[in-house]
């Protein structure tokens, strides 16, 4: 009896071993704050996002987070299977700073995943452009992609894990479009694609605002992407995702499963047929907002202006 005993208990000591060795590492990392009140909410964001992976994939995944752009330990990033930064970018990007691209290039080269957020799918042109569009498939680049706010209506998107689950949706965010995608696009799937109206293109010429080849694009009604995924060659995955201006758009259901679906992916880990489920309450987007002047309750977005 004494033996069986010894049995079942090894026996489930290594169904427990197994079952965390299964797990997906997400190392998550916030940038500090910025802009007004709930926009620009990369700690309450990143918080945010790990609290509804844990609801809907918590068998699934092992999560660690750092915020106000504190950059992991070299032993945290030899851990993670993706890599999530969600922060300002150009030259205040967390990764850009001291060695760290040189510590994100190691990761990426042993094939960890890597996801950017709203700004942070912005590196600097003489540092992080090259590498970005690599491990990305795509990133912001300046006098080439624009920032406008808008309404985006995503009326089809693709059958890939990442849109698992989610429905077509539109919201009015700071879409970035016109990105400055891989040769050929190779290895990258388009997921959130739409048709920029006219109102995008209100601004002067500059290096976030305007340019002769986006503007005869949005002229010619040619669909942007403005989220993609990318399979890398060394068997990485990456996400850029050009919206999350708005701490508010993590209400939306189907923008916040498309996210958390791409983490779990870029992971490795297996998605979900309806996508990773999560609930969001009007306390959980009050939580952990950075304290600036006239912090509250996130407002949802401003309607866009519709055409005359």
């Amino acid at each position: 009896m004494k033996r069986l005993f010894q049995i079942a208990t090894f026996l489930l000591l290594v169904s427990v071993s197994a079952s965390a060795a299964d797990k997906k590492h997400i190392l998550m990392i916030a940038g500090k704050p910025s802009h007004g009140p709930a926009q620009h909410e990369h700690n309450a964001g990143i918080q945010l996002l790990r609290k509804c992976l844990e609801q809907g994939a918590a068998e699934a995944v092992e999560i660690k987070h750092h915020l106000n752009g504190e950059w992991p330990s070299a032993e945290e990033m030899s851990w993670a299977n993706t890599i999530v930064i969600y922060s300002d970018g150009g030259g205040g990007h967390p990764a850009l700073q001291g060695d760290h691209l040189q510590t994100l290039d190691k990761e990426m080269k042993r094939g960890c995943g890597l996801v950017c957020l709203h700004y942070a799918v912005e590196p600097t042109i003489e540092k992080g452009n090259k590498e970005f569009i690599d491990w990305l498939g795509g990133a912001f680049e300046i006098n080439w992609s624009v920032n406008p706010h808008w309404e985006a209506d995503f009326k089809e998107l693709p059958d890939h894990p990442i849109s698992s689950g989610v429905k077509p949706f539109a919201t009015n965010d700071e879409w970035y479009f016109h990105m400055r995608f891989r040769r050929g696009m190779k290895g990258v799937t388009p997921i959130l694609t739409a048709v920029a109206p006219d109102s995008t293109m209100s601004r002067p010429n500059g290096d976030h605002s305007g340019n002769d080849a986006v503007r005869e694009e949005v002229k010619n009604k040619v669909p942007q992407h403005v989220a993609w995924a990318v399979q890398r060659e060394d068997g990485g995955r990456g996400f850029g995702f050009t919206g999350g201006h708005f701490h508010a758009g993590w209400g939306n259901n189907d923008q916040r499963k498309l996210v958390l679906n791409a983490i779990l992916w870029t992971a490795g880990g297996d998605v979900p047929a309806e996508g990773v489920a999560s609930v969001v309450t009007e306390e959980d987007l009050k939580a952990n907002l950075d304290p600036k002047p006239g912090q509250g309750l996130p407002e949802k977005p401003k309607p866009a202006k519709k055409n005359p």
